[in-house]
């Protein structure tokens, strides 16, 4: 028998009655919230913005180049500090990256020869000056026996032989400890060498600088002169001096009229290309290379920095300078241009408000921008702010 479903039904009197509680709570939050919105509103309204200002600074006049080359970074004092001697390595103080000082030592290569030799010089140099105090000693006596023999050849007791063999003795003695003494001198100059060999198997740094490469490992053999093969090395480490980086280009010998000694250069690192280095043409080395018809040109940096690298990738614009008639341009943060291609404009700070300029950019200059009009310098432009701005708003200078 089937039962059907529609007749059943709750007792009213058995429903529990919770009732809309929870409007009791949220209704009186959501006010309190829109209140709270609202207060903070009117406080961020009635605030200043806050903004970071940037001095606008005086570029000098307009450079146009007159020439493009690219080149390298490379040190005027590099070297691979070898060793003076033939040897087997024993030891290498000095790792990729190590700053070094003029004289510190790199390594040490095994010396088990060179101070045997130079116990030998010494020991050589000993019995050269025991031999001098025997001869010296023998000498004596044969004064002695001449000065005896000359009384007696006076009173005819001896003949004259006698006497003139004892003279003889006498010269030849005198000979042989002057011949003794310089070999004693011979003998410390051995010792010299022996020494300056010892010396040798020290590896010093030539200067200062950084080592760039580590050559060679402990237990390797090493030369002054490359032996053939792959098991000997030729140095222990490469040293470049950092503060003698500058840049070396190849320049077309059809333009090399163009570049002079002095002449101002813009660089700019492959690895950096939004970074433009102040340089300038150090020399123009005076010989050509026949087979690429280029010129060498050297260019010196006016600041070094840390992130300047050897053998880095760079690019360079040889500069000309405008007439001095030509009108002086400023540069200020590209952080602090808004607007769009068609209309340029920044915000200047004057008396604690904002005004809104309009300016004329020429080109960018790393992280700056240059401004040929609307500008001044020493003016203060604004470069971040806390939310929107508008002409003639007052604002809060925040420093950074």
């Amino acid at each position: 028998m089937e039962k059907d479903l529609s007749q059943l039904s709750i007792d009213p009197s058995r429903r529990e009655r919770k009732g809309p509680a929870w409007r009791f709570i949220v209704i009186p939050a959501a006010a309190v919230l829109v209140v709270v919105v609202a207060v903070l509103a009117i406080v961020l309204a009635r605030r200043a913005p806050q903004v970071e200002t940037a001095v606008v600074r005086e570029a000098g006049p307009a450079q146009a180049a007159v020439l493009n080359a690219s080149g390298y970074v490379t040190p005027r004092n590099r070297a691979t500090v070898s060793a003076k001697v033939t040897g087997k390595i024993k030891d290498v103080l000095v790792d990729e990256g190590m700053r070094v000082e003029a004289g510190q030592v790199l390594a040490h290569i095994d010396d088990v020869d060179a101070v045997a030799a130079l116990r030998a010089a010494e020991a050589e140099r000993s019995v050269a000056a025991a031999a001098v105090n025997d001869l010296e000693v023998q000498l004596a006596n044969a004064r002695r026996t001449f000065e005896r023999y000359k009384g007696l050849r006076g009173r005819d007791f001896v003949s004259q032989e006698t006497l003139d063999n004892a003279e003889t003795a006498v010269g030849s003695l005198a000979a042989q400890v002057a011949l003794a003494r310089e070999r004693i001198v011979a003998a410390a100059r051995s010792v010299d060498i022996a020494r300056q060999n010892v010396e040798n198997c020290v590896v010093r740094a030539p200067f200062s600088g950084i080592v760039v490469t580590k050559d060679a490992q402990p237990g390797e053999m090493i030369s002054p002169i490359s032996a053939g093969g792959s098991f000997t090395r030729t140095g222990v480490a490469t040293i470049v001096d950092m503060r003698s980086l500058e840049i070396e280009v190849d320049v077309n010998e059809s333009y090399i009229a163009r570049v002079k000694a002095g002449q101002r250069v813009e660089a700019v690192l492959d690895a950096y290309p939004d970074w433009r280095i102040p340089s300038k043409v150090r020399t123009v080395i005076p010989t050509a290379d026949r087979e690429k018809a280029t010129v060498k040109v050297r260019i010196t940096f006016d600041r070094l920095d840390p992130r300047i690298l050897p053998d880095m990738g760079v690019k360079v614009s040889f500069l000309e300078s405008a007439p001095e008639t030509a009108a002086a341009v400023v540069l200020v943060p590209r952080d602090a241009l808004r607007g769009g291609e068609n209309e340029r404009f920044v915000f200047v700070v004057k008396n604690g408000r904002v005004e809104r300029r309009r300016v004329r950019t020429l080109r960018d200059r790393g992280a700056d921008a240059e401004i040929a009009a609307g500008l001044r310098r020493d003016e203060q432009v604004v470069v971040r702010a806390d939310r929107e701005l508008r002409d003639g708003a007052r604002v809060s200078v925040r420093n950074k």
